[in-house]
């Protein structure tokens, strides 16, 4: 046999018959999570939520993306981890395998990111909630959503803007040239000079009493960021993103975007509420009856509008300085700090608050750090929390995959061969076991004691639901 050369003489191909096209086996994550949609009926739910937005069918025109595909295309960008529009529509344009699973057939192109973008656009808010409410149904069939005890956290989202995109409120002037007024005004250099940039920086970096106010500045690139001091010290334009998650099961029952300024002190009693109306549109009968959040969210007003719905807080009082006057509040505001005071003490709180800080952090680590949301790559507040809602409800789906499937994302099964597969192998063995163990007793057999408590401890599903799913 020959060695073949990659670079030779070719003759056009002039036509190719639908035999010759190239087929894929699939990707085994991708085709059950086509599945479990399919039975779920979400293309077509999907298509009716998003009907009134489009013109109606047979009118003249190029038919639009279908919505199923608008939507699936993200959850490829969740669980590849592409936070980018553009690679999402490299990625699906690469891959045989997502070409099925979005049902686009080799003779068409995929979408294009400059079509997710209008998909977006058209698709209002309200459609994207109701997407997420349908998959919060599925998640419920599958007993997958509790709904009593519910955990609420933040956390910042870099801007897609850099922080050389500020402008004064006021005057309009940029950074650079605010900084060289003030090496004026201080007589650093003459009124009529042009100091090089190195020398605007310099100057910058030393002086002192140095405060960037979003009540001052605004970004032109992005005017819905704000300025925001990130954890690890840096400053950045950021929004903030807030889930409500059922600290039973991890599934996320509100993912919410704020302005990257707002104080978490304010939004305790309307993440709440809106978990429950989401459960509630959902046709779903959960009830909220109690609340955790970290120390951050402590206030008196807060606290009363939550108790006044009938749910209890968990919510660390903070070392505040100076006395507090709790005295000098309304009655039932003191009651409801006392309440949740009294609450706080409790070894009950201990292990809420544990719960807590792994797993609301856990539903950040997916959605913005392997799920690719850590920096928006959109602008404007309405398409960020589009986004972010998306992200938020293909994380349940991941769950319900977990739990129906026993693997959460595609990367699970790269485990296969490892101890996570071996894990699951032995899972499944004893479920069989357990299986033909049943069919011989219905037969007559008796099984002893302890061997029928040896195959039904745990199972394929548990092990499943506590598994991270990376």
């Amino acid at each position: 046999m020959g060695m073949g050369r990659r670079e030779r003489d070719r003759q056009d191909v002039l036509f190719v018959t639908a035999q010759q096209l190239p087929k894929s086996q699939g990707h085994a994550f991708y085709k059950r999570l086509n599945r479990l949609l399919s039975e779920a009926g979400f293309d077509r739910e999907v298509e009716k939520l998003c009907e009134p937005y489009y013109q109606p069918t047979g009118t003249r025109g190029r038919p639009s993306v279908p919505p199923g595909v608008y939507f699936r295309m993200l959850m490829v960008g969740y669980f590849e981890g592409i936070g980018s529009q553009r690679g999402i529509a490299w990625r699906c344009a690469d891959s045989l395998s997502l070409r099925e699973f979005l049902g686009v057939p080799l003779t068409e192109a995929t979408p294009d990111h400059s079509t997710l973008s209008r998909v977006r656009d058209r698709l209002p808010l309200e459609v994207h909630q109701e997407v997420f409410r349908l998959v919060l149904q599925l998640a419920a069939q599958q007993g997958l959503l509790k709904g009593k005890t519910v955990a609420v956290d933040s956390t910042t989202l870099e801007a897609d803007a850099a922080m050389k995109s500020i402008v004064r409120r006021d005057t309009g002037e940029d950074w650079k040239a605010y900084v060289i007024g003030l090496m004026k005004k201080e007589g650093v250099i003459e009124k009529g000079d042009e100091p090089s940039d190195e020398e605007v920086r310099r100057f910058d970096k030393k002086r002192k009493n140095k405060r960037v106010s979003n009540a001052e500045w605004v970004s032109t690139t992005d005017p819905s960021a704000r300025i925001t001091k990130l954890k690890d010290g840096r400053t950045h334009l950021a929004y903030k993103a807030e889930h409500v998650v059922d600290i039973e099961t991890e599934l996320i029952l509100a993912a919410e975007v704020y302005h990257g300024d707002h104080s978490d002190t304010k939004t305790l009693c309307d993440s709440v509420m809106e978990a429950q109306t989401h459960l509630s549109e959902a046709g779903l009968e959960a009830q909220i009856e109690e609340a955790v959040a970290d120390k951050g969210y402590h206030a008196a007003e807060q606290l009363e509008l939550v108790t006044s719905v009938g749910v209890r807080t968990y919510v660390p009082e903070p070392k505040r300085r100076g006395e507090s006057r709790l005295s000098a509040k309304p009655v039932e505001q003191q009651r409801a700090v006392k309440g949740n005071r009294r609450r706080t003490k409790t070894a009950k709180n201990k292990r809420l608050q544990r719960l807590r800080s792994e797993r609301v952090e856990r539903s950040f680590a997916h959605v913005c750090d392997t799920g690719g949301s850590r920096r928006t790559w959109l602008r404007g507040i309405d398409k960020v929390r589009k986004r972010l809602l998306t992200s938020a409800l293909v994380r349940n789906l991941g769950l319900v995959m977990r739990k129906l499937f026993g693997i959460g994302t595609p990367r699970g099964l790269q485990g296969e061969g490892g101890s996570a597969g071996l894990m699951q192998l032995a899972w499944l063995l004893i479920a069989a076991m357990k299986n033909l163990w049943d069919t011989h007793a219905r037969l007559g057999a008796r099984p002893t004691e302890s061997r029928l408590q040896l195959l039904t401890v745990g199972g394929p599903q548990e092990y499943a639901l506590r598994s991270t799913g990376c």
